[in-house]
């Protein structure tokens, strides 16, 4: 029971990290090319996703979630001062 779980475990931190790498745009990633980085997550199971995850991958805003825009009241907004 023990081995399945750290597979499992295992299995589950390579696909984040390939998975987040490779949705990653290329001018977002650190050091080496992305291609670089897939190759080393795919060759080096955990010391790749664990370098892509320290050295690899951008930096994030700590106030700010990826993918979220900052509320602009509408009196601030121009696109909505536009369509009035």
């Amino acid at each position: 029971m023990g081995d399945v779980l750290i597979f499992v475990v295992t299995l589950g931190i390579w696909a984040y990290a390939f998975f987040d790498c490779a949705s990653t745009p290329q001018e977002s990633v650190r050091r080496l090319p992305k291609w670089a980085w897939l190759l080393i997550i795919l060759l080096f199971d955990i010391p790749g996703s664990i370098g892509w995850f320290i050295v690899g991958r951008p930096k994030r805003n700590p106030g700010q979630r990826p993918g979220r825009t900052q509320f602009v009241a509408p009196d601030d907004n121009p696109d909505f001062l536009r369509k009035l």
